[in-house]
């Protein structure tokens, strides 16, 4: 039974979501004639390639029941770190790899903080984001890293392969990969049964430490490497890249559906809560409106999506 209402509510949260996903269109496009326009669509998905890139991993992370409010600050220590070393000499390929190894080690450490010696997730990420960000700040000395990176640096966030953006190539790689692991593996399986009831969890044999640390090394990974894309499609390291990308993570994340209270959520939701982030953002700004009351917006969203969530659960519990 309580698979089924489970199975209920999921699909009508993701109707309720893709439905006012249209809405929104609608309302957009007649709002500007620009919004339609395969360029402005094209925009918008390069633009929301790191959230999607970043949010597939911090959904399994949310639905395990944990949280990570780093994300945004291991972001910008690598995109800095990224130019950093390839004004050095060091070939891009590597550049990217050890950048990426960077954001791994800083899930870890959340990983041990959170899931190896029980600090509130919020808590801990909320000091490695302070602690990445003042790193990336130092290292960069606060200036913008531009010089010297070559013709090669943007090709990931703005290259093509044939007539399709690479970058939005590798989100759907990205989404694809992490689809099968929810639906398919047994870390998607432990995940929801980490995140439904953890003791339980842990009862039937089931390493919930191991597989809570692997959850936020992957969180540092792909973080990491949206970090890299938007220096890249920036073309060049700074700093204050990250600034707000936790928060437009988690409104896409939940937006999509995934319970801040774990054991419920997919990565295709995510997907949908991206795209409604990203048009909100994109049609505002066609519109003229100043990115302050964008903020103001995203801060409406996220309270709605929670609104949601909690209706939706209550009615269905009484069904």
């Amino acid at each position: 039974m309580k698979s089924i209402l489970k199975f209920k509510k999921t699909s009508y949260q993701q109707l309720v979501i893709v439905g006012v996903l249209l809405l929104i269109m609608a309302i957009l496009s007649l709002a500007s004639p620009e919004f339609l326009t395969t360029v402005n669509l094209i925009n918008v998905l390069r633009q929301i390639v790191s959230v999607v890139i970043a949010g597939c991993a911090v959904t399994l992370l949310m639905i395990s029941g944990n949280f990570d409010l780093s994300i945004g600050s291991t972001m910008a220590l690598a995109g800095t770190m990224t130019a950093i070393f390839v004004t050095q000499g060091i070939p891009l390929p590597a550049a990217i790899l050890m950048s990426v190894l960077i954001g791994m080690v800083i899930g870890l450490i959340n990983g041990v903080f959170v899931i190896m010696l029980n600090v509130p997730s919020i808590i801990a990420t909320l000091g490695t984001m302070y602690i990445m960000k003042g790193i990336a700040w130092v290292t960069t000395g606060g200036n913008s890293i531009h010089l010297g990176l070559g013709q090669d640096y943007t090709f990931l966030g703005r290259g093509f392969l044939g007539p399709f953006p690479l970058s939005i190539l590798i989100a759907i790689f990205t989404f694809l990969v992490f689809y099968f692991i929810q639906s398919r593996t047994l870390l998607g399986k432990y995940t929801y049964a980490i995140g439904a009831n953890r003791r339980t969890a842990l009862l039937s044999g089931i390493n919930v430490y191991f597989y809570g640390v692997i959850l936020y090394v992957l969180v540092g990974l792909l973080s990491a490497f949206s970090g890299v894309i938007m220096s890249s499609r920036l073309g060049v390291g700074s700093a204050s890249i990250g600034v707000g990308f936790e928060f437009d993570v988690i409104v896409a994340v939940v937006l999509g559906g995934t319970s801040l209270n774990g054991g419920e959520g997919s990565v295709l939701g995510t997907i949908t809560g991206a795209l409604i982030v990203g048009f909100i953002a994109n049609g505002l700004n066609l519109m003229g409106i100043h990115s302050f009351y964008q903020d103001i917006v995203k801060g409406i969203v996220l309270v709605g999506a929670v609104l949601l969530d909690l209706t939706l659960k209550s009615k269905l519990s009484k069904t």
